[in-house]
């Protein structure tokens, strides 16, 4: 039998049930992300508690109630109507882990506009392009990231009516194309009554990458949010009185779905630390703000490792209970190191951008198989396929190696690729969607991962699209052709290892690799520049001009090349 085709008749069922665990807008007036995050808790017997506590770089907190970021985030709705901004059009938030954030995307999703979150840590060029896909309205940003990474191409998108800078008003105000956050904030309304919003209206924007083309803008619809909170509680364990930190960036899904719905949306109390990764602070952390559910990233558990066991029994760790992790696979030894370290085995689980929530998860109160994704949440589909002469054919025998598969309907699915209809619906077989990944299914039902079926990078957690990089790479008026791969590291996964070839005239030098190197940093930022750069004579190719990227791989590990017959220049 298919792992999950025993439930498939009442997958919709599951989700009718978790759906009833949310209010809805009153008078039935549809079903809104933000409403069901902060505002039904607003008025009720939650509305004191605190909803977010933030930790800030200088070393201060700052606590929301659900009272009070209800108001806030009325406010920031306001003000966006206040400018004229319509519904579904769209708002880019880049910022790291600040109050603002949470208030701009919250108050965005009450005025039914897109919210797109951006990592801060881009450079200018991923930002833009971005931006530009998504037809930006309106930028909330800071006034060090504006100057940095916006202000010198801001021209080139005349959409772009609004940025407004987050910060004290001395430092936001007096920009020139700006507007002050904080001011134009104090002017609104903390009243906003939430328009009926229809539950497959579009309301969150999440770009990835692909092996070629443009970054595809992943569209998500309000009804998402009755997957981010049954799926909080399923494959988290969260419960109202816990103190919940997940790490991940707002700027990637995981900072969206599970670092602000989600433990709203079940009424918990979260962490969010502005700061970059310290073990000792990270740990501290655990003790000083009592977390009982932590959810972090395979990179981050190594770098805790790599930090020694010693560390830790300096801190109390009794309170946490529940440690999960996403953004790629974690391997056996980190499970079994939280179990002997930590006190409690780290429960790994898999999802995607597309799926917009988790999928598969390894759940509290069941047998963890050290390096297994664990098993589909109820509602979820999957299965093992295999394409074969354009058809899927699915994979009943336990062990068999194939494309993951998930068979269509959960809430959070996305609902399209922003202007690339052909690229969606390329990814279904009719009623099941192609994830990409490669997985096998063991006779007990445990998913494994095995590998990407393309070539996406994955890097601390981050998914990086080699034609991006390459792209960026070929500006620099030395390199004609560049290639980029993922190269094994123990801490990051993957770091991006590029290889160039050079115009005629351009030696290969030390100095100019350096060069090429800060290129790529300035414009793309250093979690997805290279991190390694190699000068090749040529750039292996098919004879249509198709990249062989995973020849470059293979001989970079000193793998078999498999089949080269349409390699560039073979008989």
């Amino acid at each position: 039998m298919i792992a999950g085709r025993a439930k498939e008749d009442g997958r919709a069922g599951v989700w009718a049930e978790a759906r009833e665990m949310l209010d809805g807008l009153p008078g039935g007036r549809g079903l809104n992300i933000a409403y069901e995050a902060v505002d039904r808790h607003a008025t009720g017997p939650w509305a004191d508690k605190v909803a977010v506590r933030f930790l800030t770089k200088t070393g201060s907190v700052r606590q929301m109630t659900y009272r009070s970021l209800s108001e806030e985030s009325n406010r920031f709705a306001d003000l966006l109507r206040s400018l004229g901004v319509a519904p579904g059009a769209a708002v880019f938030l880049l910022a790291g882990r600040i109050p603002e954030l949470h208030i701009a995307a919250l108050g965005a999703l009450k005025a039914r506009t897109v919210v797109c979150p951006l990592f801060s840590a881009f450079g200018p060029e991923p930002i833009r392009a971005r931006m530009e896909i998504g037809d930006a309205r309106v930028l909330v940003t800071t006034p060090s990231l504006f100057r940095r990474k916006v202000a010198g191409w801001r021209h080139a998108l005349p959409g772009l009516d609004h940025v407004l800078l987050a910060g004290p008003a001395g430092e936001a105000e007096g920009i020139p194309g700006t507007e002050g956050l904080a001011t134009r904030m104090a002017e609104a309304d903390k009243r906003y009554e939430i328009e009926p919003t229809d539950p497959e209206e579009p309301a969150l924007l999440h770009f990835t990458s692909g092996t070629t083309g443009a970054p595809k803008g992943a569209v998500h619809v309000h009804e998402a949010v009755v997957a981010h909170h049954a799926t909080g509680q399923r494959a988290l364990d969260l419960r109202a009185d816990d103190i919940f930190w997940c790490t991940a960036d707002p700027g990637w899904v995981t900072g969206t779905s599970y670092g602000i719905v989600s433990p709203l949306t079940n009424g918990v109390t979260s962490v969010v630390d502005e700061r970059e990764f310290e073990a000792e602070r990270w740990y501290r952390t655990l003790e000083e703000e009592r977390v009982t559910v932590w959810y972090t990233a395979p990179t981050a558990i190594r770098m805790l490792m790599k930090a020694g066991d010693d560390l830790p029994k300096r801190f109390d760790l009794s309170l946490l209970r529940f440690v999960a992790s996403v953004g790629e696979p974690l391997n056996p030894e980190a499970v079994i190191w939280g179990r002997d370290v930590l006190g409690h085995p780290i429960h790994d689980n898999w999802w995607q951008t597309e799926t917009g929530g988790i999928m598969i998860a390894n759940v509290q109160g069941t047998e963890i198989r050290p390096g297994s994704m664990g098993h589909p949440l109820p509602g979820v589909g999957a299965a093992v396929g295999k394409r074969e002469d354009g058809k899927l054919k699915l994979l009943e025998e336990p062990d068999a190696v194939g494309e993951l598969v998930l068979r269509k309907g959960w809430p959070s699915m996305f609902r399209g690729y922003l202007h690339q209809e052909g690229r969606y619906r390329a990814c279904f077989a009719g009623d099941w969607y192609l994830t990409g990944d490669l997985v096998r299914r063991d006779q007990d039902g445990y998913f494994w991962f095995v590998g990407r079926a393309d070539d996406v990078i994955k890097s601390s957690g981050h998914l990086i699209g080699p034609f991006e990089v390459e792209s960026v790479l070929v500006e620099h008026p030395a390199v004609a052709e560049a290639a980029v791969i993922g190269k094994p590291d123990p801490v990051a996964g993957e770091i991006v290892k590029a290889f160039v070839s050079l115009h005629a005239g351009h030696a290969n030098n030390e100095e100019l690799r350096l060069q090429i190197l800060g290129h790529a940093r300035a414009r793309l930022g250093a979690a997805v520049a290279p991190k390694e750069i190699a000068v090749v004579a040529d750039i292996p190719k098919t004879r249509s001009g198709k990249i062989l990227r995973r020849l470059l791989k293979a001989r970079e590990l000193g793998l078999p090349e498999g089949d080269t017959s349409t390699l560039e220049g073979t008989p």
